[in-house]
C-alpha cells in the first residue's frame, strides 16, 4: 500500500557564518570539552600543541585541557614552578588557562596529565539579527523571558543534536519515518520506528547526498524557535524526524529526495501528545492543498483536527506554515481553524513577496533571509513560511513560561492583539492579520500602528476566462538554483491527506553568501496552450529556464490531486509526455489539466475549473462523456 506524503514548505537560502554566546539563562551551562572532545594524548608532546602557538615569540594566552579535573592543582602547581602564568584556574573543571611562551607550553606538554593545548580564543558578541529585533524579541529576552521551562516540538527532517546551538536542551527525541521500496528510513537504527537519544539525528548517512545534507531545514528551523541564537533561547527542544529518503526519479524528479508521510506525522504528534514534559508549541513547516476558507468540515482535517485539539487542551498549540504559494489562502493543515497559521513577513516590516496570506493567516512573522543552525556546527539563511512559524512557536514558549497556567488559546489571543496590524487586500476584502511582536505582548512595550501593505496583483479568477493569443514568456520566479532539495508526492490510493512535503536542501557552507529566493508562483498574465509548454519543457529547447519549469512542478504536485496521485509528472521528461497527450480520454484530460496548473503556477489561471475537472479525473468510472466535458473545460481557461 502506497503512503501518502505530506510536504514542507520549500525555502531557497544562503549561508553566514555565526557564532552565538550562551545565554545568561540558559538552565544548563554548556560543559568544558572533556578528554573524548580534545585532541588525544599521544606520547609525542609536539603533537598535543596547537599549530602556530606562539611561534612569532612573546607569550600566548592558551587553554590546557586535562585529561581528569583532579588533576588541575597539581598540573597547575607544575606550571608555576616552571615560571607558566596560571591566569585562570576553574575549580571541578578539566582544563587551565595559562600563558606563556612557545618553549613553555611545549615544555608543559610532555606531562602526561595535559591531552592538548590550544589558543583561547575570543568570539565577538553575535549581532541581535534583524528578524528579532523587528518582533522585539531582544527586548523579551532583556526581560528575563527566555522560555525556560518550556519546550517546542519541532517535527521536521531531524536535528543536529551535537549543534552548539542547542546546548543539553534537546529533551526528548523519536523518529517515524516510513518505508517501502524506493523508500528507506532515516531513523538512526535504520527501522521505520525510534524513540530515545540520537533518534533524530540528522547527520546520518542516508541524510547525506553527494556531501549535502538534505535533512537540515529541521535544524534550522529549531534554531529559529529555541537555538541560542533564535525566540526562545532557555527553551527546550524535541525533535521529531518524520522524513523518509526517497530514491526514485518519477517522484522526485531527481534521483533522491526528502519526503514525510502521514502516517509518520500522525505517529508523531500522538508521540508528542504522550508526553509528560510541557511543551508550548508545536512547530510543522510543511503543507498541502490550498484552501481559501477553513478546512474544519473536509475529509481530511477530520484526521488531524482532533489530533490537533487534543494538543491544545494540554496546553499546547499547533503551528503550522501558511504555504509559499503567493495564494489569498493558507495550504492545509494551516486552514484547521484550531492551527495557528504563520504567514511570512520581511525584516523592513513588509510581506513577504511568496507568503500566502488573507483572513486565514493568524500571524505573520519574519521568514526573510533567517540565520539560524545547520548540521555540522554551521548556520545558513533560508526564506520561506518554514522560517516564519518557528518564530511564533518560539514565542509561544515565552509566553507560557511567563504566564504557565494561562490557557493556551488565551496566550494565542495575546500574540494576534499585541501584534502590529498589516492592512491589506485579499479575497477582494480589506484584512488585518497582526505581526508577531513579542515587545507588546511580554516586555510591556505600546503596540505599533497598523501598516497598509499592497501585493503585487495575483490573477486567480477563471470563471470567465478571457482569449489571449499571446504565448510570450516574460518574468518568472527565481527558484532555488539548485533543484536537489525539492521534492513531490507519491500516488496513495487512500482518501485521506492530500498534503506534499518538499524540502530543500542546504548549500554547501561558503564564507561568501549566495542569494537564493523562494520557489513561488510567478506574475506573468499570459497563457501557454499545452503545445508551448510541451517546447518549453522539451529539453531546453524554450525560452523559460529549467529551474523555473522545475518549480512550477513542484507547485503543481503540491496542489494537485491528479499529479502525482493518479499521473506521473514531477520531472520534466514525465511532464513532457503528458502533455504530449494521447487519443483516451484520460490523457487528453491530464495534458488540458497540466497545461491549465502550469499556466497557475506562472500566475494567470485560478483553480476552481482545474479542481471541477479533478474530481472527474479521480472518480473511479469517468464517463467517456464526463471526461470530454471536463477536458473542454480546462481548455477554455487555458486560452
Amino acid at each position: 500500500m502506497r503512503l501518502r506524503p505530506l510536504i514542507v514548505s520549500s525555502i531557497a537560502l544562503l549561508l553566514l557564518p555565526l557564532s552565538a554566546p550562551a545565554h545568561a539563562d540558559d538552565p544548563t551551562p554548556t560543559p568544558s570539552p572533556s578528554v573524548s572532545q580534545t585532541a588525544p594524548a599521544t606520547g609525542d608532546p609536539q603533537a598535543k600543541v596547537e599549530e602556530g602557538l606562539g611561534v612569532d615569540g612573546g607569550t600566548e594566552r592558551a587553554i590546557v585541557e586535562l585529561t581528569d579535573p583532579a588533576q588541575n592543582a597539581p598540573v597547575a602547581g607544575r606550571a608555576a614552578a616552571e615560571s607558566v602564568d596560571v591566569v585562570l584556574q576553574p575549580q571541578s573543571q578539566s582544563f587551565m588557562v595559562v600563558e606563556g611562551t612557545a618553549e613553555e607550553l611545549a615544555k608543559l606538554a610532555e606531562d602526561p596529565r595535559v591531552s592538548s593545548i590550544h589558543r583561547d580564543r575570543t568570539y565577538a558578541p553575535a549581532d541581535v539579527s534583524p528578524n528579532l529585533a523587528l518582533i522585539g524579541a531582544d527586548k523579551a529576552h532583556a526581560a528575563n523571558h527566555t522560555g525556560a521551562g518550556q519546550a517546542v516540538a519541532v517535527l521536521d527532517t531531524g536535528i543536529d543534536p551535537d549543534h552548539p546551538w542547542f546546548g543539553n536542551r534537546i529533551i526528548a527525541q523519536a523518529c517515524f519515518s516510513a518505508v517501502e521500496p524506493g523508500v528507506e528510513s532515516l531513523c538512526a537504527n535504520g527501522r521505520p520506528q525510534q524513540i530515545g537519544d540520537n533518534a533524530a539525528d540528522a547527520t546520518t548517512a542516508k541524510c547525506v547526498e553527494g556531501g549535502v545534507n538534505l535533512c537540515d531545514h529541521g535544524t534550522h528551523v529549531a534554531g529559529i524557535a529555541a537555538g541560542s541564537g533564535g525566540v526562545a533561547p532557555g527553551a527546550n527542544i524535541v525533535a521529531v524526524q518524520v522524513f523518509s529518503r526517497v530514491n526514485d526519479e518519477d517522484t522526485c524528479g531527481e534521483p533522491t529526495c526528502l519526503l514525510a508521510y502521514e502516517s509518520s506525522l500522525r505517529q508523531a504528534m500522538d508521540y508528542v501528545t504522550a508526553l509528560e514534559q510541557p511543551v508550548a508549541a508545536v512547530n510543522l513547516s510543511l503543507g498541502g492543498l490550498l484552501f481559501e476558507d477553513d478546512c474544519d468540515t473536509t475529509s481530511d482535517a477530520a484526521i488531524f483536527k482532533p489530533k490537533i485539539d487534543a494538543l491544545l487542551a494540554k496546553g499546547t498549540a499547533t503551528v503550522v506554515a501558511a504555504g509559499n504559494e503567493f495564494y489569498e489562502g493558507v495550504s492545509y493543515p494551516a486552514c484547521i481553524s484550531t492551527a495557528v497559521a504563520v504567514g511570512a513577513n520581511d525584516n523592513s516590516d513588509g510581506l513577504a513577496d511568496f507568503s500566502n496570506r488573507g483572513a486565514l493567516v493568524d500571524l505573520f512573522a519574519p521568514g526573510v533571509d533567517i540565520v539560524s543552525s545547520v548540521p555540522d556546527n554551521a548556520t545558513t539563511t533560508y526564506s520561506g513560511t518554514s522560517m516564519a512559524t518557528p518564530h511564533v512557536a518560539g514565542a509561544l514558549a515565552l509566553m507560557k513560561a511567563a504566564s504557565p497556567t494561562t490557557p493556551m488559546a488565551d496566550l494565542v489571543n495575546t500574540l494576534k492583539t499585541t501584534g502590529r496590524p498589516y492592512v491589506y487586500d485579499a479575497n477582494g476584502a480589506q484584512v488585518t492579520t497582526p505581526r508577531l511582536d513579542l515587545a507588546a505582548a511580554l516586555a510591556g512595550a505600546a503596540p505599533q500602528p497598523p501598516i497598509t501593505q499592497v501585493p503585487n496583483p495575483d490573477p486567480t479568477d477563471d470563471t470567465e476566462p478571457v482569449p489571449d493569443p499571446g504565448d510570450g514568456s516574460g518574468p518568472t520566479p527565481e527558484p532555488d538554483p539548485d533543484p536537489r532539495p525539492t521534492s513531490s508526492t507519491s500516488p496513495v490510493p487512500l482518501p485521506t491527506l492530500t498534503v506534499t512535503v518538499t524540502v530543500t536542501v542546504t548549500p554547501t557552507p561558503s564564507p561568501t553568501p549566495n542569494t537564493a529566493t523562494v520557489c513561488t508562483r510567478g506574475t506573468e498574465a499570459k497563457k501557454l496552450s499545452a503545445k508551448k509548454w510541451a517546447v518549453e519543457i522539451h529539453r531546453s529547447t524554450g525560452t523559460i529556464p529549467d529551474a523555473t519549469l522545475t518549480c512550477y512542478l513542484k507547485l503543481i504536485s503540491k496542489s494537485s490531486k491528479v499529479f502525482p496521485e493518479l499521473t506521473k509528472a514531477s520531472s520534466l521528461g514525465t511532464a513532457y509526455r503528458v502533455l504530449k497527450g494521447g487519443k483516451a480520454g484520460k490523457k487528453k484530460l491530464d495534458s488540458a489539466l497540466l497545461t491549465g496548473w502550469l499556466n497557475w503556477a506562472r500566475g494567470t489561471n485560478g483553480t476552481t475549473t482545474l479542481t471541477a475537472a479533478e474530481k472527474v479525473r479521480m472518480s473511479s468510472k469517468p464517463s467517456t462523456a464526463a471526461l470530454k466535458k471536463a477536458t473542454k473545460n480546462v481548455l477554455k481557461t487555458v486560452k
